[in-house]
């Protein structure tokens, strides 16, 4: 599986460049859009997630404490495949921002 090496690694799970309060955005809105040179390959709203953003949230603190700037890291719309040096990679959520990121040999 690749779960650790997808989020976990070096340079992996790149996020930014800010994040957005809990209580500035409806969570049921948002919408992951994702972009690899331009072409969408995932477009998905949070909604279709198989656990809510809160039940997620309500299980994380159930055994640990949330600090502000924490992040929790969840799967991911259908549509993920391989990138290459080269290429630019686009993550978006209407309201919140768009992460852009250049992909390189590390």
């Amino acid at each position: 599986m690749q779960f650790t090496r997808g989020k976990g690694f070096d340079t992996f799970c790149a996020v930014g460049p800010s994040l957005v309060p809990r209580d500035e955005v409806d969570l049921n809105s948002l919408r992951v859009t994702t972009r690899l040179e331009g072409e969408v390959k995932q477009d998905a709203p949070v909604t279709d997630m198989i656990f809510p953003v809160d039940a997620i949230i309500a299980f994380v603190t159930a055994c640990m404490t949330l600090e502000p700037g924490d992040l929790i890291a969840t799967g991911t719309p259908s549509g993920v495949g391989p990138m290459k040096p080269g290429q630019t990679v686009e993550v978006e959520i209407a309201g919140v921002g768009l992460l852009r990121n250049p992909i390189i040999r590390g």
